[in-house]
């Protein structure tokens, strides 16, 4: 297509409610995908043609992406609970790690049979292996790590082998710090390698717009991660932020 479609799964989500709006600013046609129909007026209210759609129903799916026949499709899909219950996170790890395997295989082949060549997924920038730091892209993942962290490492693998490997699909994958800020677990910078959900928002509007293609960190500058790549070839700041009244 050439007006700009953008499927966006995860539109509702912490990165893709602020994504969305980003887009739309950018000049791109938002379709964003929800599995819960009753999100469908709030994402029309925000000028965002809603999709109900389950991303394990690979039929719906795919019916889905066909008749809107995007130029992109971004993954900002997770499985996560509202807060950070110790209990509800241990129960969300598996749900979050089938969706980052299942999920991206049945997004990878929607994508393909409608013609769509570029894809954009949200990844995590803490599944290195132990290394020098601070870790880079070319760097490996932790793959022999023991469970729980086993199932985490082992679906971003399958994550990132979907995006970067599929024949006649141009990925790129953003490898997130912890978020924080606006509906993240934290108004504050959290963890080794944070960064803020607006400035992860803008990771991925730079990297459609640039048509980039393989790995990359997105975090602020510190000891544990290198985002220089980020930086240098996206153009991309920890400090880039959006107009809080376009998010109100």
């Amino acid at each position: 297509m050439s007006d700009n479609r953008i499927f966006l799964a995860g539109a509702t989500g912490a990165v893709g409610s602020v994504l969305a709006p980003l887009l739309i600013d950018a000049g791109y046609a938002v379709y964003g995908g929800t599995r819960r129909a009753d999100r469908a007026q709030a994402l029309e209210a925000q000028g965002i043609v809603p999709v109900v759609v389950d991303v394990f129903d690979a039929p719906a799916l795919a019916q889905a992406v066909k008749r809107i026949a995007p130029d992109a499709v971004i993954h900002q899909l997770t499985d996560l609970p509202s807060k950070p219950d110790p209990e509800a996170m241990a129960t969300a790890v598996p749900r979050n790690a089938r969706l980052r395997s299942d999920g991206t295989r049945n997004l990878v082949a929607a994508a393909l049979a409608a013609g769509c060549d570029r894809l954009i997924s949200q990844s995590i920038a803490w599944a290195y292996a132990p290394g020098p730091q601070p870790w880079r892209e070319d760097q490996p993942l932790d793959r022999s790590a023991a469970d729980p962290r086993g199932i985490t490492v082992r679906g971003v693998v399958a994550l990132e082998q979907s995006t970067l490997g599929t024949v006649g699909l141009r990925g790129a994958v953003l490898r997130y710090g912890q978020l924080y800020g606006p509906r993240t677990f934290s108004p504050t910078p959290r963890g080794a390698s944070p960064v803020h959900v607006e400035a992860a928002a803008w990771a991925a509007l730079l990297a459609l717009q640039r048509g980039a293609a393989g790995i990359f960190n997105i975090a602020e500058d510190g000891a544990v991660v290198n985002s220089d790549k980020a930086k240098a070839e996206l153009g991309w700041r920890a400090d880039l932020r959006w107009p809080a009244e376009v998010l109100a």
